[in-house]
């Protein structure tokens, strides 16, 4: 099986966010990482190169595959923000809430926070993180 490039690394990401480009997307990035804090109770960690994780959890498939990830994440990619948010019951009703975005299996594609509303972000990150938990439990 092939080794998973997804998984945390050493770099900063603090430094990670200071070296984004563009200075409203760095706002926007130090938004997330306060909204993802909150929700998480987890500080930032770089999981692979370009995604901002906040803590982890462990996952496998029936197919015997698995592996970790960050319970909650973003990355700047381009002229987008992308907002890793895992499927659940609500999840649709609250993205037609959300303002301008468009979206992927888990990610959610945002030009700029100032195009959706925050508080609905916020219970999107908070609902994906307590349905991964609910679906991946922290062994006893």
């Amino acid at each position: 099986m092939a080794e998973l490039k997804t998984k945390p690394t050493k770099i900063s990401a603090a430094k990670h966010i200071a070296a984004i480009a563009k200075e409203e997307q760095r706002d926007d990035a130090r938004t997330l990482v306060a909204l993802m804090r909150r929700v998480t109770r987890h500080g930032p960690k770089m999981w692979g190169p370009s995604i901002v994780g906040f803590g982890s959890y462990h996952y496998k498939y029936a197919s015997g595959h698995e592996g970790d990830m960050a319970l909650a994440g973003f990355a700047v990619r381009g002229n987008e923000i992308v907002v890793y948010v895992m499927g659940f019951e609500s999840r649709d009703a609250l993205l037609a809430k959300l303002g301008k975005h468009r979206t992927g299996k888990v990610c959610v594609y945002i030009k700029r926070l100032a195009d959706v509303d925050l508080k609905v972000l916020e219970t999107l990150v908070a609902r994906s993180v307590a349905d991964t938990k609910r679906r991946y439990p922290e062994p006893l």
